[in-house]
Formats: C-alpha cells, structure tokens, sequence
C-alpha cells in the first residue's frame, strides 16, 4: 500500500470527526480536568466523542493498524502503520468558543509520519500534507501551501501557545528567541503550525507536546518546505520541545539561541 490510498479514507475521518465536535461547540459542555498537578488539562465530551468515532472507522477498514490517541490510549503500537489522533488541540479554545482548533490525524509508517491532516469543521478548513507536497481546502478551493523564505531572527514572525506552559529554564531560553525576532503572538495550537505552512508566520516554538500533538503537523510543514525538530535538532514526532520554521536560516538561528 502506498499513503496514496489513505487519503480518502483520512478525508472521511475527518468528516466523521467534525461531524461529532461540531454539536458541542459553543453550547454548555461537561468539562472534566485531566491533569493530576495544578495546571488545568480539560478534556470535554467533544474529544472523547470524535476519538471514539474515528477509532471505530478505522477499526472496522484497517483492523491490523496501530491507533495512538490522546483520549484512549494506544493499541498495536508496533504495527507498520499507526494511526495518531488528537480529536481536538486546543480544548481549551474550544471550551471558551475560539475556533482555534483542529482535529490532527497523522498515519506513520514504521515510525514515520507519512501524511498529516489538520481539521477546522466550525471554519471549513482542511490543512494536508505527505512530506513532499501539502495543501489547503477551504474558502476559495484548493491550493498547494508553501512556506515563506525569511532570511533572519529580526524579519520573523514567531507564535507559541504561552510562555506559562513551559518551565522556568525554558521560558528564559524562549524569552532570547522572542527578544530578537520582529513580532511575537500567543495563543494558536495546531493552526500556527498550518499558517507556518501557508506562509504567514515564520517560526513556532513549543514544549512538552506529546506525539498527538504534533506528528499529524510534521508532514504538512515538510511537505509545505518547512522543517520540524526538536530543540536538540532530533526528528519531532515523538513530541516534546518542538521548533518549526519555514526558512533554514530561521531554524538555525532560533536553535543556537535556545541551546546558548
């Protein structure tokens, strides 16, 4: 099989999904706390829902594949391919009526994101990409996405969700990064890594995402000619501290201040 035959296949996830969140948003929702520490991690029915939907899909079509996913855990990691779900990144958005959030559905093949998805069902938007070509369908049709060359610190422009979710040793070295860079923002999850790809904004710095968060990301920034690592310059998806920018020059630059 090649990842061509997947697509439709992920297109209806994507649909099944979105169908499922679409009736909980902006309504009065159920909020659990999934967090064990003093930091809020809430998880609604919303997810859980769309999660449950997608696992059954893919269950019933591919019964010998891998399903890693944030709400229920993983099965047959080991298989060739994995499918890698976050129904919704960016819950807390969602829970205060933001439409900045996604559904990222990823396939790995032996280890490797080889095609990702990021879902907006409220706004109609669907970011794709396999590693050597990503695309974007929404208002005004389809078109291919393409980073934007950007040639130092000093022109980019660099988004994380908040500095308050990194650590102390963390947030300084973030702080060097964002003291030379031209424009900073917060907030975005999964959509500051798609208009990465679209070629709105330069460079993404993150920590502690975990592998949902971030492999269903890696094909369409790659795919878009961008590049994502990890802050010690290691392949990305299996999460943690995560740097994507469109342009090399950028990449290496925001690293040696990180590292310095």
């Amino acid at each position: 099989m090649t990842v061509i035959d997947f697509t439709a296949f992920i297109g209806r996830l994507a649909t099944a999904s979105g169908e499922t969140i679409l009736p909980f948003f902006r309504t009065s929702l159920l909020i659990d706390d999934k967090s064990a520490s003093h930091d809020f991690d809430p998880v609604t029915e919303a997810d859980r829902a769309a999660e449950a939907v997608m696992r059954r899909l893919i269950k019933a079509n591919f019964p010998q594949h891998g399903i890693v996913g944030e709400e229920f855990g993983n099965e047959r990691e080991d298989a060739d391919y994995v499918w890698v779900l976050d129904p919704i990144d960016g819950t807390k958005s969602f829970i205060a009526g933001f439409p900045i959030w996604g559904t990222l559905i990823a396939l790995l093949h032996k280890g490797t994101p080889v095609f990702g998805m990021m879902h907006q069902p409220y706004i109609g938007e669907r970011f794709s990409g396999d590693n050597g070509s990503a695309h974007y369908h929404g208002h005004g049709g389809e078109r291919r996405l393409t980073v934007r060359r950007c040639g130092s610190l000093k022109e980019a422009t660099s988004y994380t969700t908040s500095p308050l979710l990194m650590n102390a040793v963390d947030r300084a070295a973030f702080g060097r990064v964002e003291a030379a860079v031209r424009l900073t923002r917060y907030g975005g999850d999964c959509y500051s890594y798609c208009m990465l790809a679209a070629g709105h904004l330069d460079l993404v710095v993150e920590t502690e995402l975990k592998s949902y968060d971030i492999a269903a990301l890696i094909p369409i920034i790659t795919g878009a000619g961008g590049i994502v690592t990890t802050w010690e310059g290691k392949p990305a998806q299996g999460g943690g501290r995560i740097i994507a920018a469109g342009d090399p020059r950028v990449h290496e630059a925001a690293l040696k201040l990180l590292n310095s």
